[in-house]
Formats: structure tokens, sequence, C-alpha cells
């Protein structure tokens, strides 16, 4: 039977809206990118919603705090995929819950405490840690001696995803191997500053960071505001900026503030972050968080090594949040 008139035009709409979908939901063409983040280390690329991404970014922020090795991110990322696909969620097997499926009943904890993200990443952590020589097992078999589970091997289908994250989420792949696109459609806040001289997003801003990395050395506000010391419109006269200082300009130093400004960019739509700056590098969220970290290059000319290392923030990472 051939297809005429009205019943051609109604599925040339169907496939035109169902075309407009697909290019919306993927960022083709004209339309914008889809918001979530992306880790790409070594040619192996991982896509994560922004729950997901808030989520790893906070197992291996807290990974970085305790002083374990990358290997320990690793395995605690490829079994929250495994239990949860990274989602803190509130159901599971039996009484299994949270990030890590763990059970109120084999003594994780309450159900509040598991359901809290800090609580139950560290206590996989506590867990992992008396497993003798787990860095040089392989991650599947790691993983198992934590959480018991009836498919031992399942872990393992995650692992090159856990290692991938675990390499630029704690610091080790830099430059901008992960990054999320953040829409900017945020409402004014108050512009109010608290005693320490911060508005109220960018105080949560410093407690959050934090809570996740353990007590850090900050800067760029003073009670009752900063009024120099800043480039011309810095968002620290404003009290919307911290500065989160990774001193002295060392290996060590670098991977901690890349694990740092990683992190910043995952939290970013939660926290209304608006820029990171690294190293060298710039994130900003809105349209321009579709281009990823960006090249930072203030004029350091007449300036010593000591002077351009902070105008290039390589010891530091700078935050600011929308006003």
């Amino acid at each position: 039977m051939r297809l005429r008139g009205p019943v051609l035009g109604g599925l040339a709409a169907i496939g035109l809206v169902a075309g407009v979908f697909v290019a919306v939901e993927m960022g083709i063409g004209p339309f914008p990118d889809p918001e979530g983040c992306t880790a790409d280390v070594g040619g192996h690329q991982v896509s994560l919603s922004t729950e997901q991404a808030e989520n790893a970014a906070l197992i291996s922020a807290i990974s970085v705090q305790r002083g374990m090795p990358p290997r320990a991110a690793s395995i605690a990322l490829a079994t929250a995929y495994q239990e949860s696909k990274i989602e803190n969620i509130e159901h599971g097997d039996r009484d299994s819950l949270g990030l890590f499926q763990q059970r109120p009943s084999q003594g994780w904890g309450t159900e509040e405490e598991i359901l809290d993200p800090y609580y139950s990443t560290n206590a996989f952590y506590d867990a992992l840690e008396k497993v003798d020589g787990y860095a040089d097992m392989r991650i599947t078999e790691a993983a198992q001696l934590v959480q018991r589970s009836g498919f031992p091997e399942a872990y393992e289908d995650h692992a090159d995803d856990g290692r991938a994250l675990a390499s630029a989420l704690t610091g080790q792949s830099q430059g901008g191997q992960f990054t999320c696109v953040v829409k900017d459609d945020v409402p004014t806040s108050s512009t109010k500053l608290d005693d320490s001289g911060l508005t109220s997003r960018a105080a949560l801003v410093r407690q959050d960071v934090e809570a996740a990395f353990g007590r850090l050395s900050l800067g760029g506000f003073a009670p009752g505001g900063v009024r120099d010391g800043h480039m011309e419109g810095s968002a620290h006269y404003d009290g919307r900026a911290l500065d989160i200082f990774v001193r002295p300009v060392t290996d060590p130093s670098r991977a901690k503030g890349w694990a740092i400004a990683y992190y910043l960019v995952a939290q970013a739509d939660r926290l209304d972050i608006q820029t990171v700056i690294f190293d060298g590098r710039i994130w900003t969220a809105g349209k321009r968080s579709e281009d990823g970290w960006r090249d930072y290059r203030p004029d350091t000319s007449g300036r010593t090594a000591e002077q351009a290392a902070i105008l290039e923030h390589r010891d530091h990472v700078h935050v600011d949040v929308y006003r």
C-alpha cells in the first residue's frame, strides 16, 4: 500500500521531531551539549550524569584526604558502578542501600549513616585498608574481599572506567581530562557577606570542599571583604571567590590541585560555581562549559617566576560562584 498525503506528512513530522530530540540530546550541530561530565584518559572515555559525577568526585576526594593511593579510588569507583551505578539509591537487594549497597544488618551502619555518601565512602575505605596488598590485586578481587558479593567477577566489568575516573579525579591525569557541561540558569542570591567575608554561596563552597578534602589552606577573602590584590572586576571583591593554595609548586601539590579543581567542576551545578582556574587552565559554567578547559594565559612579562606562578594560578585553585 502506498502512503499518501497527510500520512506521509505526519510521518515526516514525526521523523523531524525525533531527529530534533536526538540532536538536542547529543548536542549535535547548533543545539547545546547535554549536561553531564566526561573523563578522557589514555583514550578511554567515561560519560557520567551530573549526579554520578558528583558522587564519583566525592569518592575520589575522600581517598585523597585519607592519603590513599589512586588504586583505592579505582577499586571504590568500580565497586560503586557495579552496586549502584554511582547513585546514592535508597533501595537494593534485601536491606542494601546507598552508593556501595551496604547493609545495616551486616554491620555497615544505620540506614541514615549508609545513605550519607561521606560515611558510606569512608566505611568502604576502612574495610579496604584492612585487605592486605589490595593495591596489587585485580580490582574485582579487592572489591570482592570488601563486598562479599554473590557475583565476585562483576566488578571487573567496570575496572577500566574506574581506573580512568580515578586517574583524573585524584589528579594524576592533569590539564583538563575531566570536564562537565553545566548550564547557567542560576537565580541571583543574597550578596550579603558573612563574618569571613563570603557570600552564602561562596561560604557553602568553602564548607563543601573542606568536607571532601579535609582542612585546606584558603585565601582571597577577609572579614568585611577584600579591597585590593586582585584583577579589576574580580569576584573576590564581591566575596564570591576563594583561593585554595597547594604550595609549594611540586608534582604532588599539582596532583592535589587538579583533584580539587576537578571536584569543584563536578559539583558546579549543585554549588552554583561559575569559574574554576588552576595551572594555566580555566573552566567556566554555561555555554563556555561546552568547550571544556581552556588556556589561561595572563600577561606575566616582567614578573619573577614566583609572581608568574601566582598569576597563572599554578600555586592555587581559584573558584567563584554566581551572584
